[in-house]
């Protein structure tokens, strides 16, 4: 299965909707001058969601070296790849002790 597929399916997985692959954006995200992300987000159009058209997701390894799979839908405020990037970031940071 490519990246893509596995993101297609975490779409599905998460949010219970097909999607169609879209674009590549690259994104460098940093917070007090460090780097917190550095990679590709894919952008999905999403068909048949009733909140949101768009979804926007990648790929990262834990500490451990998991692949993790993270699908942001694109809903206010979420408006942009860079959105869903800063959004999981805080999200991440407030769930850890």
């Amino acid at each position: 299965m490519t990246e893509l597929e596995q993101l297609k399916k975490a779409i599905w997985d998460l949010h219970g909707c097909e999607s169609k692959y879209s674009r590549s954006v690259a994104v460098h995200e940093t917070f007090e001058g460090q780097t917190v992300w550095q990679g590709a987000v894919e952008v999905f159009d999403l068909l048949n969601h009733p909140l949101a058209k768009i979804a926007y997701a990648w790929v990262y390894k834990t500490d451990s070296g998991e692949s993790r799979h993270v699908a942001v839908l694109g809903v206010p405020p979420i408006n942009s790849p860079q959105d869903a990037i800063r959004a999981y970031v805080v999200a991440k940071a407030r769930r850890s002790p």
